[in-house]
């Protein structure tokens, strides 16, 4: 960054200042500055400790001003916290802008290079003098705009960093925080009315909602990626106790019977989710880029999460990615890395985009395959899909980003479903591995023409998923001598489970080819079909 207000607005990232930047430092001091939240609510809690020592000793009005006072020093703590997570979202958003920004200098430098052109240390572009002029003034053109290009990006995000570093400066000398209105969004509100409360408050009175309720701030579709990963960020540590706690509760061994089977098949679902709270954690936690972001955690029941890398809010390209049966909170570590493969497909194919991806685990999942083989809970997860959809949209800076979501196996009728039923705001849907989206065309999906995907492997066990009766009729088609014929001819022979497959040519959408990795392998390194989903995500 420029070293003021003035320098920022004024003064232009350079050449050689963007080819010499290290954007991961940027994060790296974003992750130090919010590494301070665990000191500060250390000592805030430390003072509340101290409070509930005075207490039963100590009366009168000495006592009660006492601990007036020791309240008000807990209060001006706590009351820092958010900023401190805002200053590591400034930092490492800047960032990822300002690596996007060198990803496209170093690709423009080497386009032009590759052309026979030259670059110098300043960012100059010439002809090589080894090759006629005719030929290259074109391409020097070009490549003189590709540079100003990449240099443009990074000024604006250096203004930009400058800009909110300096209103969290001013915050910190005028207060950080300041109380809003009564008036909240009811739980019937749409993300287009919660957005339009949220832009009606002063950002003291955000921080002074996200510090004092961040329950309600962090479960708000409408409002932005960054407000509600501070608000959730303060609720970890409590997210945790709270399964701790159903630990506790189950550690003590019942008689021989089936109480006893049941709690220690409680106790280890319970293992296993707080295994992969702190898996999530540690990515929460990690400096580098993509930052993630806490959108959604509930470790009622399974558990439930929603975790984006990448803010969606500032992104060009922003794929929700909805996992299927078994998908809990102690699988979403796994399932999170799923949509860092495609993210970092996406930055292979378009240096200098940017993209953001989503993990959307805000619903039941299917457990069994006797709760996997009915429709419940993908119409149940069907009007939060649809309504987390609209609040990327309604929370979006900028032009609209071009919104994919992607279902695997239950989750692709989990996208159906919600599209079917609801409508989703998205420019793309994505099936991989899908047993039926719940409809028989694509048309039903109510999508734009063509912008419907699927791709199914080889070897996926889910091309056996057939309804009951098909399987029926083909067990008997196979006890007769005209079987395969019957067989070839039979015009349900493309039905799934949940209705036609997407993959078929006769559903109307498009097929994009996976290679023979099963039922779980299409993000695999050397998987055209992670190719495939991360050229979709970028529309191309």
């Amino acid at each position: 960054m420029n070293d003021g207000p003035a320098d920022a607005v004024d003064v232009p990232v350079g050449y050689a200042q963007l080819w010499r930047a290290d954007p991961g430092a940027w994060s790296t001091a974003g992750a130090a500055w919010r590494g301070l939240t665990t000191p500060v609510r250390q000592r805030a809690d430390a003072l509340a400790a101290r409070i509930g020592t005075l207490r039963p000793g100590w009366s009168g009005a000495a006592s009660t001003a006492a601990q007036r006072r020791i309240g008000d020093l807990r209060t001006d703590l706590t009351d820092v916290l958010p900023a401190l997570v805002e200053v590591d979202q400034v930092l490492a958003e800047f960032g990822a802008r300002l690596g996007a920004a060198k990803a496209r200098l170093g690709a423009e430098v080497a386009r032009a290079e590759s052309g026979g052109l030259l670059v110098d240390r300043t960012g100059a572009v010439r002809p090589d003098p080894a090759r006629p002029l005719g030929q290259t003034a074109p391409a020097v053109v070009d490549a003189r705009a590709g540079i100003r290009g990449a240099l443009t990006l990074a000024g604006a995000a250096d203004r930009e960093a400058a800009g909110r570093l300096a209103e969290l400066t001013t915050a910190a000398v005028r207060g950080w925080v300041s109380v809003p209105p009564a008036w909240r969004p009811g739980p019937g509100a749409g993300p287009a009315e919660v957005s339009r409360w949220w832009a009606g408050l002063s950002a003291a009175e955000r921080r002074w909602l996200v510090g004092r309720e961040p329950g309600r701030i962090g479960r708000l579709d409408g409002l932005p990626a960054a407000v509600r990963d501070q608000a959730n960020r303060l609720l970890l540590g409590d997210r945790r106790e709270q399964l701790l706690a159903r630990r506790l509760g189950l550690l003590h061994p019942l008689p021989a019977g089936p109480l006893e089977a049941s709690r220690r098949v409680r106790l280890a679902a319970v293992e296993a989710a707080l295994r992969g709270l702190d898996g999530l954690g540690e990515r929460l936690a990690a400096g580098g880029a993509p930052r993630a972001y806490l959108l959604g955690l509930d470790p009622a029941g399974d558990g439930r999460a929603v975790v984006a890398l990448g803010n969606p809010d500032r992104a060009a390209s922003v794929l929700t990615y909805v996992p299927g049966m078994t998908s809990d909170l102690a699988d979403a570590p796994a399932e999170l890395g799923r949509a860092a493969r495609v993210l970092q497909r996406c930055a292979a194919l378009g240096p200098g985009e940017e993209a953001a991806a989503v993990l959307w685990l805000d619903y039941d999942a299917p457990g069994f395959l006797t709760e996997a083989a009915g429709t419940r809970q993908a119409e149940d997860a069907g009007p939060a899909l649809h309504r987390f959809q609209d609040g990327l949209r309604a929370a979006h800076e900028g032009p609209p980003a071009r919104q994919t979501v992607l279902g695997h196996s239950y989750g692709s009728l989990v996208v159906g479903t919600a599209a079917r039923d609801h409508g989703l705001g998205a420019d793309a849907l994505v099936f991989v591995g899908s047993p039926g989206v719940g409809v028989d065309h694509a048309a039903e999906l109510r999508m734009p023409a063509g912008q419907v995907w699927s791709s199914t492997a080889p070897d996926d066990v889910i091309r056996l998923a057939r309804p009951p009766d098909e399987l029926a009729r083909r067990a008997l088609l196979a006890g007769t001598p005209l079987g395969p014929a019957l067989g070839v001819l039979d015009p349900h022979g493309e039905r799934l489970w949940f209705g036609a497959d997407p993959s078929a040519p006769d559903f109307g959408g498009r097929r994009f080819p996976s290679a023979p990795h099963g039922h779980t392998g299409y993000w695999d390194p050397d998987n055209p079909a992670l190719d495939g989903m991360a050229r979709i995500v970028l529309g191309r």
